[in-house]
């Protein structure tokens, strides 16, 4: 099994990328926001490996990093979810919007993705929503709050405190206040992100 490649990106194609690893060229699928995050030919990448076998075919899927490989792996974990379904919906929601959606039961985010309706979408945001936070793979957007790229207003950590001892979830409340910070603005106080988090909760 492989778990990661680094070499030279050869080539990019609609769904995939050719890298070179000392000379042998692995076709490596893609989603299209990884497709667009990659350098260009003949620089350098590392791509964490999501490798797939079956009886007539072995495939490759590169991720920039481990949480998004996580992440490929749950939404296979729903039924009608296959690895085509899971690249479209990781490439128009990255990692922290997807825990977002997932958290907020925002089926109309997921059903964005071409080939996912809303009742396949409402069975991800509903089957996922346990799962993600028992994997951890929800991080991204608790780092977020937790301060992990630069640090995030007082208010929106208040209002993450907050709805942690109101009984939710880390993982939960970290992508509902994210959505409320993003809704509102950075400037929004704690107590209407915490009722604008609430209420997300309640969708």
């Amino acid at each position: 099994m492989i778990g990661k490649l680094k070499g030279i990106v050869d080539s990019h194609r609609e769904d995939f990328v050719i890298l070179d690893v000392h000379g042998v060229g692995y076709i490596v699928h893609c989603s299209g926001r990884t497709l667009q995050k990659l350098p260009r030919p003949g620089e350098a990448s590392t791509l964490a490996i999501e490798t797939q076998m079956r009886e007539d075919s072995i495939k490759l899927f590169g991720f920039i990093s481990e949480t998004e490989r996580d992440w490929f792996r749950l939404l296979q974990s729903v039924q009608g979810v296959g690895a085509k379904v899971a690249l479209a919906i990781q490439t128009v929601l990255d990692v922290a919007e997807l825990a977002s959606a997932i958290a907020c039961q925002d089926k109309a985010a997921i059903a964005r993705a071409p080939g996912v309706g809303l009742k396949l979408a409402a069975r991800i945001a509903s089957e996922l929503k346990d799962k993600a936070a028992a994997s951890g793979a929800s991080g991204a957007a608790d780092a977020r709050l937790g301060g992990l790229d630069g640090g995030q207003p007082a208010a929106a950590q208040d209002a993450l405190l907050a709805l942690i001892n109101l009984g939710y979830g880390r993982p939960q409340a970290a992508a509902a206040v994210a959505a409320s910070v993003a809704a509102l603005g950075d400037g929004a106080p704690a107590a209407e992100l915490i009722l604008r988090g609430l209420r997300e909760f309640a969708r």
